[in-house]
């Protein structure tokens, strides 16, 4: 049995379930925390002082704020230098399609031009004219630019930054906005040197050759301890994309986290479970503001309501790794195999559907639940009770990841072949 808080605030069980916020928030790693540590010590001092409403108030602001979130980011860099490439990679669209960034085009705009993500419109990528292709000074530059509206600005180059690179990073920081610094095309230096000197290639070698290379030229144009991050628009999973997704996750402001994670391509397994512990911090979240710790029997009766509510979820989860019925047509047709075939390897199409040994849906949820709260304790090893759904949805996300990883495996196989 559970028990829900008390609103005596000289009541000791407060304080444990106080104590229970931040044992649960401190185990994720700063880059997938979505809340701040100023709001998680308000709802916990809420709790303390036994205030329902206001927890449950200050858990509802900080969702519809995070829910909100806009992100727009400034993509710059010389004519060819890979700038279109990096913005299709970002917003997961093919060269070819219709929206997508034009790539080998000799720039001859001066105006910038936004790319909005196709399944998340809150996340604008914006496409910059280089500053060497403009008559403008850096300052003047950026606010031509609308320096203001962006979160941070990408400096891209292809071979070496140069003087304008230094002059606009010395401004942004001025300004007190991020940038950073990457060198693109780094597949292509790779194949090349492996190709021009194939006894004696060795590939870590060949890419600290290049990162230091970027370092002595960005001294040499005045740009000190500014690290460089090397990459491929067309091997995401390769050399330090992985890194800058972790490096600009943790230096955004918290709320602000969930929706760019969104947009960013679940290329590594690293990067699905980052996911994973987005929507976990959502799970426990909404179980705090509409249960408020009420008191559950492991046995009892799931609603057609409580039905809907995870049909919901589960379509969203499944969306959102990019495991619904669309995602798996694609997938299927990549991997030269019918929609059934791969389907038979995967547990989270088959959530919610009942088979005759199951009798009811709720029935089977019910044994779902008996059974993962047998193995893992569901949120039992916090010291908090939520309502039965918030397990189920627990059980569904741990489905739909291990299926996102399974399908990303295949891929990472097929590549090799």
């Amino acid at each position: 049995m559970g028990q829900s808080f008390s609103n005596t605030s000289a009541d000791p069980k407060n304080k444990n379930w106080a104590s229970s916020v931040e044992e649960f928030f401190k185990d994720f790693k700063m880059e997938s925390q979505m809340l701040s540590s100023e709001i998680i010590n308000l709802i916990k001092s809420n709790m303390e002082k036994g205030d329902v409403k206001r927890t449950a108030n200050v858990i509802s602001d900080a969702m519809k704020k995070i829910e909100n979130a806009t992100i727009n980011i400034a993509v710059t860099g010389e004519s060819g230098s890979g700038k279109s490439s990096f913005i299709n990679a970002l917003r997961g669209v093919g060269h070819e399609e219709t929206d997508a960034a034009a790539c080998g085009v000799v720039e001859t705009t001066m105006e910038r031009k936004s790319y909005t993500h196709p399944k998340i419109p809150n996340v604008k990528l914006w496409d910059l004219p280089g500053i060497g292709t403009t008559k403008f000074q850096p300052q003047e530059y950026l606010k031509k630019m609308n320096f203001n509206e962006y979160d941070f600005f990408i400096i891209i180059c292809a071979t070496r930054f140069k003087e304008n690179d230094s002059k606009l990073a010395t401004v942004i920081k001025k300004m007190k906005k991020n940038f950073y610094l990457v060198r693109s095309r780094v597949d292509s230096d790779i194949y090349n040197q492996k190709r021009a000197k194939p006894k004696t290639f060795r590939k870590e070698k060949t890419l600290q050759m290049i990162r230091e290379d970027c370092l002595d030229n960005l001294r040499a144009i005045d740009v000190y301890d500014a690290p460089v991050f090397l990459i491929s628009s067309f091997e995401l999973s390769e050399y330090d994309f992985p890194k800058l997704e972790s490096t600009l996750l943790e230096e955004l402001p918290a709320y602000k986290r969930h929706i760019f994670m969104q947009c960013l391509p679940c290329v590594t397994d690293a990067a699905i479970e980052r996911r994973k512990d987005c929507l976990r911090q959502k799970i426990w979240l909404e179980a705090l503001k509409c249960g408020a710790l009420a008191t559950i029997p492991v046995m009892g009766y799931i609603s057609d309501h409580d039905i809907q509510k995870l049909e919901e979820n589960l379509t969203f989860y499944r969306s959102y790794f990019g495991v619904d019925d669309a995602s798996l047509e694609h997938i299927a047709k990549d991997l030269h195999l019918s929609v059934e075939e791969l389907k038979t390897n995967l547990k989270s199409p088959y959530l919610l559907s009942v088979e005759k040994d199951d009798g009811l849906l709720g029935d089977k949820l019910l044994k779902i639940l008996e059974k993962f709260c047998a193995i893992s304790g569901g949120f039992l090893a916090t010291g908090l009770y939520f309502r039965k759904t918030f397990y189920l949805q627990n059980h569904f996300l741990d489905a739909v990841v291990d299926d996102a990883k399974f399908l990303l495996q295949r891929a990472v196989i097929k590549e090799q072949d």
